[in-house]
């Protein structure tokens, strides 16, 4: 079997924030996965990841949020080495030990990506060295979860099925965004479980673009988050943190994913980090970020 040619270099690898604009669960699949078609893009802030060669496999969490993050191979992070392993080694190549260093500053299973965007960064990682992986490992990472494939690329999107389907847009307005996650625990089958029904209606047509926050709220007005109203129902705080992000000044707030984080979208600095801090003043237990919306890719 012939070696990829070794690095040296230690990387350093943004995982970014994943952020459902919006999320329809139009369907359920014969086999229990849900049929989705969600707007997605990614903020700029998030966990990053050093990665370096080594002699032997080396992998350890730190960060403000490192605490608790399992660090066997129930991360997503390993098993996405081990996938990256198993494509090279169907190709006829060898992947070398890698020494990685998480470190985290997303909240975990908190509807932004997390874990998701954790192994995509190293996917990317390794297909942008090896770009003849590209495919295989594009095609086979949707097994590590629905959200993998959309992280991995890392561009805005509108994504269907479970997540394996995926067609770009044009560039998103870089919007300041503010991120809260109020600090409840949200399991994703449980809110999954509380939809009123799953064969909802799909996402609007999409415009020609989106100039500003005026034509990207205005679209948004006319779309869902399905996982939302039993999110609020399992975890009225964040009914709480989408309240405040509105009366705090937001253009459009909502939740992500299956929460419990929401975002909410401003027209300009000054006032995300004024929102912020008004939050932060009122709720001084919630996680609060300020960002900026992005839809470029890696």
């Amino acid at each position: 079997m012939d070696a990829l040619v070794r690095e040296t270099a230690v990387a350093s690898v943004a995982a970014r924030a994943k952020l459902n604009l919006a999320l329809h669960v139009v369907g359920r699949r014969a086999d229990g996965y849900h049929e989705l078609e969600s707007l997605v893009a990614f903020a700029d802030f998030g966990d990053r990841l050093e990665i370096a060669p080594a002699e032997r496999d080396a992998f350890r969490v730190d960060g403000p949020l490192g605490a608790g993050v399992p660090t066997d191979a129930a991360n997503l992070v390993l098993r996405a080495r081990a996938l990256a392993r198993a494509c090279a080694a169907e190709a006829g190549l060898d992947l070398e030990p890698l020494d990685i260093r998480l470190t985290k500053h997303l909240p975990h299973a908190a509807g932004i990506g997390g874990g998701s965007a954790d192994a995509g960064a190293l996917l990317a990682w390794v297909v942008a060295r090896h770009p003849s992986l590209g495919p295989r490992i594009a095609e086979r990472c949707v097994a590590l979860g629905a959200d993998v494939p959309m992280c991995l690329a890392g561009e805005a999107a509108v994504v269907r099925g479970i997540g394996e389907r995926r067609g770009r847009l044009a560039a998103l307005p870089a919007l300041p965004v503010v991120l809260v996650n109020p600090g409840v625990p949200l399991a994703t089958p449980a809110v999954f479980a509380g939809l009123a029904r799953r064969d909802n209606a799909p996402l609007p047509p999409l415009p020609e673009g989106f100039a500003d926050l005026g034509t990207l709220a205005g679209y948004l007005a006319a779309t869902r988050n399905d996982l939302e109203p039993p999110a609020c129902a399992l975890a009225p705080a964040v009914a709480h943190a989408v309240a405040a992000l509105q009366a705090s000044g937001a253009g459009f707030a909502r939740m992500s994913g299956s929460g419990a984080t929401v975002f909410g979208l401003f027209a300009d600095r000054a006032g995300a980090e004024a929102a912020a801090r008004a939050i932060v003043a009122e709720r001084p237990g919630w996680w609060v970020r300020v960002s900026c919306l992005t839809g470029q890719g890696r």
